[in-house]
């Protein structure tokens, strides 16, 4: 099985002046320039996909649309994909109207505790990886030589690592995507060798001609953002 894992375009809650707190917010026009390149370039380099997911966060299901275009195939949307925090400890998703603040701690300073600590039954980064490790598990034996495609955040891109290179819950090193990077990851059902290839990791040449900002402020990862856990 060949997996993309792409995070979505520029949203509003990625800018730099955002004050808005932790919503269910779309992308910027930036973004949807963004998402527009990615469907235009993804196929000329990926042929044929099998199947799509996307988060059914805004911003995900947005950059998600043309993808789904290109390929005239439909959007299957996950919780699972969802970025942390905006599920409860059970994976079901909090109401996109009233999704909770992230605390004033790191997730992985604090891997066992809910990263929303006014809704105690909020996920922890534990929690997280579960869930995106159900997904991973799920769809490789569900679509066994096929090629998928899952547009989430930056978040679940970071946690498919830990999961693919069994990291602990004490992590050492953080990985960060760009907008709408790509992730390319293969499964290999081999008795005697890793099952997991990464053959590349945030690709972008697709915004090569896109300026990197749309007026508001800087394209910057969330983390700088929010005192908070999660690359939005």
């Amino acid at each position: 099985m060949k997996l993309y894992m792409i995070r979505h375009g520029e949203s509003y809650v990625n800018l730099k002046d955002w004050a808005g707190g932790n919503v269910d917010a779309g992308l910027t026009p930036l973004g949807q320039a963004q998402a527009a390149a990615l469907g235009e370039w993804l196929p000329q380099h990926i042929p044929h996909i099998d199947v799509l997911y996307a988060s059914t966060m805004q911003r995900a299901q947005e950059t998600a649309a043309p993808v789904a275009q290109a390929y005239n195939i439909p959007i299957l949307p996950d919780d699972r994909l969802r970025e942390i925090g905006n599920n409860k400890l059970t994976g079901d998703p909090w109401p996109s109207d009233g999704l909770p603040e992230y605390g004033d701690f790191w997730g992985s300073e604090r891997p066992f505790a809910t990263i929303t600590p006014t809704h105690p039954q909020g996920e922890s980064l534990m929690h997280f990886r579960i869930r995106v490790g159900q997904f991973i598990e799920e769809i490789v034996n569900k679509h066994r030589g096929k090629v998928v495609v899952a547009v989430c955040h930056g978040g679940v891109i970071e946690l498919a690592f830990d999961h693919m290179f069994n990291i602990g819950p004490w992590r050492r090193c953080e990985v960060w995507s760009k907008n709408t990077g790509i992730a390319f990851f293969e499964y290999i059902e081999h008795p005697l060798r890793e099952v997991w290839r990464l053959y590349y990791h945030s690709r972008v040449e697709h915004l090569q001609n896109l300026p990197q900002t749309d007026g508001r402020g800087p394209e910057i990862d969330s983390r700088e953002n929010l005192a908070a856990n999660s690359e939005q």
